[in-house]
């Protein structure tokens, strides 16, 4: 699973799921959508109707300490919203 780094699981995507049945997920910054198609049609056994993606530049953040200013920023990441065809569906915590 070099593509699919982890789900999202939040309410939002659980909304999305179980109206539109879409599925959200954190890929490698360098994977392109047939490359997340095909990784996620191999990992859970369903088929894939569409994928859209999304970059996340990460944030600057800065907080204040007794050493002075200390200045950093989040990661950079990419999302894939993936939206499964038929009555397909995967379950996340089969595996729990």
């Amino acid at each position: 699973m070099g593509i699919l780094l982890k789900p999202i699981v939040t309410e939002k995507l659980t909304g999305e799921t179980e109206k539109r049945n879409r599925y959200g997920f954190i890929v490698d910054r360098s994977a392109n959508k047939i490359e997340i198609k095909n990784a996620v049609e191999q990992a859970y056994g369903v088929s894939v109707a569409s994928v859209n993606t999304v970059n996340y530049h990460g944030k600057r953040k800065s907080r204040y300490t007794k050493a002075g200013i200390l200045r950093g920023r989040m990661n950079h990441f990419k999302k894939a919203y993936v939206t499964l065809a038929g009555e397909d569906k995967i379950d996340f915590y089969a595996n729990i």
